[in-house]
């Protein structure tokens, strides 16, 4: 089933404090937006991936494109302040109704095979998203002292790719704007509006890129990867 999907890749990713935007950062001689951007080049069923960048970081952003053959990006978008003005900018670029992912461009380890699952959870129900269930004790905290603990086994950590008709989280964010509402994540923009969200199970190594221990995860990732091929 064809889909379309918004990365944004504007972020400067503060955390990481590596002094770029950490898409740029390399892992394994490739840098990470590379990584994201070629799962999706090689899966048959993405019909167009849309770039949100920052614009100071165009030419850059071109380069990449070019040196790795990446075709599927047909437009890059100028992002905004907020991750999700981003997002809108990018949804905006989409011409045509149909299955829309949005995916971090810092988790380079999605799965083709649960991007299918997700896509045809969205066509289904209208709204998706890749999630995991919590595995650490959670404790609800003030002023660093424990209230109680969390019930966990209906607790999950959602990932990306969130995928959506494009017609309903394009209601969503615009109902987001007017009322000046920034909300943790898109699927929580759908619930927002009465959308029921479905999940699709995902995968641990499926990790986002936000710190520098990240990057130990993530080379243990790529060189379990390919221990796997050999």
């Amino acid at each position: 089933m064809e889909y379309r999907v918004v990365i944004p890749a504007a972020g400067q990713g503060k955390r990481m404090r590596a002094g770029k935007n950490k898409q740029f950062i390399k892992l394994n001689s490739l840098p990470v937006i590379v990584h994201t951007l070629m799962v999706f080049e090689k899966d048959p069923q993405c019909t167009e991936i849309v770039l949100v960048i920052n614009e100071k970081e165009r030419e850059e952003f071109l380069s990449l494109l070019k040196k790795y053959k990446i075709k599927k990006v047909q437009k890059l978008v100028p992002g905004g302040q907020e991750r999700q003005y981003s997002v809108y900018n990018g949804l905006k670029a989409v011409e045509e109704d149909g299955i829309i992912l949005i995916h971090d461009g810092a988790r380079p380890f999605i799965r083709r095979e649960t991007i299918h699952q997700l896509v045809e959870k969205a066509h289904l129900e209208g709204a998706a998203v890749v999630a995991v269930p919590v595995k650490d004790t959670v404790k609800r905290v003030r002023n660093m002292e424990v209230i109680d603990t969390v019930e966990r086994s209906s607790l999950w950590a959602v990932q990306t790719p969130q995928a959506f008709r494009l017609s309903i989280v394009l209601k969503a964010h615009e109902a987001a704007n007017r009322d000046q509402f920034v909300g943790t994540d898109d699927a929580s923009l759908v619930e927002r509006i009465g959308e029921k969200v479905c999940i699709v199970h995902g995968d641990y190594s499926n990790i986002k890129l936000t710190t520098p221990e990240d990057l130990i995860f993530a080379r243990a990732i790529l060189e379990s990867e390919r221990g796997e091929r050999e």
